[in-house]
């Protein structure tokens, strides 16, 4: 579907980002809102790994004599405390349902209790390679235990603060960036249909009102991609009105991945933002281009629009950090937000799990 006038391709705009691996089954994870920490994210599971080595580190420096020595006991500590690290990760992320069903005290107690099971598991790997002659069982229970109810307050205070107070203030930003001029501007193109074409005006203000209707709403955490979607296209059909042939609009969409979860109002920003730098300075205007794409267990997201000469990035800022802030308060590591500008092309380019 690309157009023949010169449009890059996508692959051509940000050569330097590597796709993400396919072949692996999608995988929608059920929501629980109940549960108090969610053991199953990579960006758990890699900062526990951290976590767990940094305090392997840090006490093995009281008993070590040089560094060598140093070394040697990390090692060996290290060899029982990531396995059990592990298995404490696999049990709670395979409990996850059974732990959304009861109270958040115990679910807290059921994460301390994990932690004392593993570190007795790792107690008893060393015990059975002879690497210890005297096993500590109750220092590394305890020490399992008061490691693992860090690690969990640390994920129930992330939890929690996934949507702060000046995070919120942001979305209320965000939900305002439907510009009392682009309303003026819309209002004007309405009256300006209305004797003319009667139908077309009805039309335009009945996107209108469902855009506001959208935007203005009290959103939840996330919302599907799909709504998103259906949003962003009521802004780019009144756009299309104000803007006629000068707004070329494509559209790329893979209905698998609809149901990805995005923060509320994250793709309109960064539709506005290619009309606003991409058509409005351009005589010629501009083509905006929305493509989804379900790889694997990855949806990719783009919004790509051509910049006239010499425009650049100004104005791009404030936008994109507050989406890229947004989407990794929601999706942490596992989502991704990159931005770039190659021949006269801006794209921008979000993954997350499906």
């Amino acid at each position: 579907m690309e157009s023949k006038s010169g449009f890059m391709k996508d692959t051509q705009i940000l050569s330097a980002f590597q796709d993400p691996i396919s072949g692996l089954d999608p995988i929608a994870p059920p929501q629980v809102p109940a549960l108090v920490f969610d053991a199953c994210q990579t960006g758990v599971v890699l900062r526990a790994v951290l976590f767990v080595e940094l305090a392997v580190g840090v006490g093995a420096t009281y008993a070590s004599a040089g560094f060598m020595d140093w070394v040697l006991r990390v090692s060996l500590v290290t060899g029982a405390a990531l396995p059990a690290t592990l298995v404490w990760l696999l049990t709670a992320c395979a409990s996850k349902r059974l732990l959304a069903r009861v109270a958040p005290l115990l679910q807290y107690a059921v994460g301390v209790v994990l932690g004392a099971l593993a570190g007795l598991y790792g107690c008893a790997m060393l015990a059975v390679t002879g690497l210890l002659e005297v096993p500590p069982w109750v220092a590394s229970a305890s020490t399992g235990a008061l490691l693992s109810a860090i690690l969990v307050a640390a994920l129930v205070m992330r939890a929690k603060g996934r949507m702060p107070a000046d995070t919120s203030a942001r979305l209320a930003e965000l939900q305002s960036r439907i510009r009392p001029h682009f309303l003026f501007n819309t209002l004007n193109s309405a009256i300006a249909l209305v004797r003319a074409e009667p139908a077309k005006a009805e039309m335009l203000l009945e996107d209108l009102s469902d855009l506001f209707r959208h935007a203005l709403k009290d959103a939840g955490e996330s919302v599907t991609l799909g709504e998103e979607i259906a949003l962003a296209q009521r802004y780019l059909a009144i756009e299309q009105v104000r803007f006629g042939d000068r707004l070329r609009v494509q559209w790329a969409l893979d209905p698998a991945a609809d149901a990805a979860r995005l923060p509320s109002l994250l793709l309109q920003p960064l539709v506005e933002n290619a009309v606003l730098h991409g058509v409005e300075p351009s005589a010629t205007g501009a083509q905006v281009k929305i493509s989804t794409e379900l790889r694997g267990s990855t949806v990719l997201i783009k919004v790509t629009n051509t910049v006239p000469a010499g425009q650049g990035t100004q104005g791009h800022g404030l936008a994109l950090r507050n989406v890229r802030d947004r989407l990794g308060l929601l999706h942490d590591v596992q989502g991704q937000f990159r931005s770039g500008l190659k021949d006269g092309v801006y794209q921008v380019r979000i993954e997350v799990p499906l």
